[in-house]
């Protein structure tokens, strides 16, 4: 039988959409069903790029496309940007999953569920792209998250505060925004994709926060002041606003960390 650790390993190394999507709906099938379990596979193996098409190019950040909403073209850059951080997203899941061994059951449990809805959610930007007349990879896109993800492959504590609370946790933030500038432009068709995935998003934060806090416990250190060093550390100048306060505090964050998210992005309190 096969390990989870292996079926994650195999979700990363996919390499085209089809490949990617199918099979993480298998590994996902065969964990809820009990067929495979957690085993003791050989430590897990550094990766600098997990399996992707060769679509999109994958440029700097400022070299990303503007994404106006006013012109069916810039609508599209839009939701191609989107569906390009769901895609990673489904990695991102697959390597907690493949990189953090010996956790409670739960932990996988957890991130098992955040891969399934991290590829639902592609697959409905997948469909919207297609009827703006674009596929996944017309556009260039960035490689942002997965950076952070091999900087902070050595540590779970450290993925968990800086990944879905930091990186992810920006959809929280930036999306309700998004959403009023599409509805501006009558575009309810990705309005309602983008508020199912705020839903979601909201509960894969928490999944992060869930586990940030049960690591800081297990290790006998304070959750604020080891998020507010990890900040400073790997983020200093990095965090920039909006930032959706209530979304955040429903996802797991204290009063602590949104002050020290204020003042690290220079927001005041109103």
């Amino acid at each position: 039988m096969t390990t989870l650790f292996a079926a994650a390993r195999a979700c990363l190394d996919s390499q085209s959409v089809d490949a990617k999507l199918e099979s993480t709906r298998r590994a996902v099938s065969q964990w809820r069903a009990r067929s495979i379990g957690l085993g003791t596979d050989a430590a897990p193996e550094s990766m600098p790029m997990p399996g992707r098409p060769a679509r999109p190019q994958l440029v700097h950040g400022s070299k990303v496309p503007r994404r106006g909403v006013h012109t069916p073209h810039g609508r599209a850059a839009l939701v191609h940007a989107i569906a390009h951080i769901e895609f990673n997203a489904i990695n991102l899941a697959w390597d907690a999953v493949y990189r953090f061994r010996d956790l409670p059951r739960a932990y996988y449990d957890d991130w098992v569920g955040v891969a399934e809805q991290e590829a639902q959610h592609f697959m409905l930007l997948h469909a919207r792209l297609a009827e703006l007349g674009h596929d996944y990879g017309d556009f260039p896109a960035h490689n942002g998250l997965w950076e952070m993800a091999c900087k902070t492959e050595h540590d779970v504590l450290v993925r968990m505060a800086l990944v879905p609370r930091v990186l992810e946790a920006r959809g929280l933030d930036v999306t309700p925004s998004m959403i009023e500038r599409l509805q501006s432009v009558g575009d309810q068709g990705t309005v309602s994709i983008l508020r199912i995935i705020l839903r979601d998003e909201i509960g894969h934060v928490a999944v992060g926060s869930r586990w940030f806090r049960y690591l800081c416990e297990q290790r006998g250190i304070d959750s604020d002041s080891t998020f507010h060093s990890l900040l400073q550390n790997y983020m200093a100048g990095r965090i920039k606003g909006p930032l959706h306060d209530s979304a955040r505090l429903q996802a797991g964050f204290s009063v602590g960390e949104m002050a020290e998210l204020r003042r690290q992005a220079g927001i005041e309190r109103d």
